[in-house]
């Protein structure tokens, strides 16, 4: 077959992570990227696209016109940050996208050569959802499309014989929605990173990881979020507040793992994602001796710390928060404020305030106990005229 050259505008995307999905869901993953798929078809014919070829999750996508790619490359991921609105951030379909203009080879309906080659290769260093052209396809399109472009400088990239100069396209893709609080408090806790420059204690901090959200789990007022779903951000530099919204919890735990020696040092911090704020930190120091032991005794310390330090934080929010349509755990917050005055109208505006909290939810088992407690107390002191 006789072969011929021309030059092209190509694109290479691919849906990052794509194994990890599969292991998760494989019948779902693969409805899923058909689904993408069939969104994108129109979009590529579109801006004058020709789909050469797939490959489980990849596409080569063959374009006359580097603006049309670029294009096509910002509205591939428009159409991808709207299909994962709601989507829980382990489940999300992210492409990655790379643009190059270059000479192809042309063997019947394939494309092949270092123009298709560099394509695939700034597909793999751009960020998930994001865009990478190289600098034949930036002098194409600037000043002709709506985007700005960041210099990332010279690259050097796998099998391509010389660096190129790379830019990364920034667009505003509107993120999804912020996931909705649970009516209890919530948390996530976020990888912690290894600090020792030792690959080899990644295991270690991941192991502390997991003992903590075991550890947290047992707060039967507390909703912690499923490993599976944290460990997403594992080795990403992340924002806590964006963290906040794309799980729908208020609080978020990071730390980190240091290794010196046959000694280990645990920092952990406590922050509030809806503002930033930090509301604990604390460090732990042990022996390597007995790995099991170190994680068992760390988890259950950060817990017993963490645990009234946020019901310090969810009393003040609720008690500086708007007083309409309070939930029973609201009242219940607000009753223990008044409760931990220690004062004969503090019990009772406090019995006041459970009364409301178990009118709402008659099973509320610590608004029953904490009933209790504000009754007995009165009685002791001899506060009240019902002793029975």
């Amino acid at each position: 077959m006789a072969s011929t050259r021309r030059l092209a505008a190509i694109l290479a995307a691919d849906i990052a992570g794509y194994s990890r999905l599969m292991g998760l869901d494989e019948v779902g993953t693969a409805r899923a990227l058909r689904e993408h798929r069939a969104t994108a078809d129109p979009l590529i014919a579109q801006h004058g696209g020709r789909v050469v070829k797939t490959a489980g999750d990849g596409m080569l996508i063959e374009f006359g016109s580097v603006v049309g790619a670029v294009e096509c490359a910002m509205g591939l991921q428009r159409l991808a940050a709207e299909r994962n609105a709601g989507t829980p951030a382990e489940r999300r379909m992210e492409w990655r996208i790379g643009v190059h203009l270059g000479d192809v080879l042309i063997e019947g309906e394939d494309i092949l050569g270092d123009g298709v080659n560099i394509a695939a290769r700034l597909e793999g260093i751009a960020e998930l959802g994001g865009i990478c052209i190289s600098e034949d396809a930036f002098r194409q399109v600037r000043g002709k499309i709506e985007a700005e472009f960041a210099d990332m400088g010279e690259q050097s990239l796998k099998n391509i014989a010389r660096p190129l100069r790379v830019y990364r396209v920034e667009q505003a893709v509107t993120p999804p929605p912020a996931l909705p609080l649970p009516d209890k408090p919530s948390i996530a806790v976020l990888p912690f990173a290894n600090m020792s420059g030792d690959p080899e204690q990644d295991y270690f901090a991941d192991g502390m990881v997991e003992e903590i959200i075991t550890a947290l789990s047992r707060i039967r007022w507390l909703f912690v979020i499923a490993r599976n779903s944290t460990f997403t951000y594992k080795g990403k530099a992340v924002d806590v507040k964006q963290v906040g919204r794309e799980l729908g919890v208020r609080y978020v735990l990071e730390g980190s793992v240091r290794k010196g020696g046959n000694r280990v040092r645990i920092t952990a911090q406590l922050i509030d994602a809806t503002n930033g704020a930090h509301l604990w930190a604390d460090r732990f120091d042990g022996s390597l001796e007995d790995v099991f032991e170190l994680q068992d005794n760390v988890a259950i310390s950060a817990a017993g710390i963490i645990e009234p330090a946020l019901r310090a934080a969810e009393i003040q929010r609720s008690v500086n928060g708007k007083t309409s349509d309070l939930t029973a755990y609201d009242l219940y917050l607000r009753a223990l404020q008044k409760r931990f005055s220690w004062g004969r109208a503090g019990y009772s505006q406090a019995l006041d305030l459970f009364g409301q909290a178990l009118e709402r939810d008659p099973y509320h088992g610590a608004a029953l106990s904490e009933a209790a407690f504000c009754h007995q107390a009165l009685h002791a002191a001899g506060w009240t005229e019902d002793a029975a």
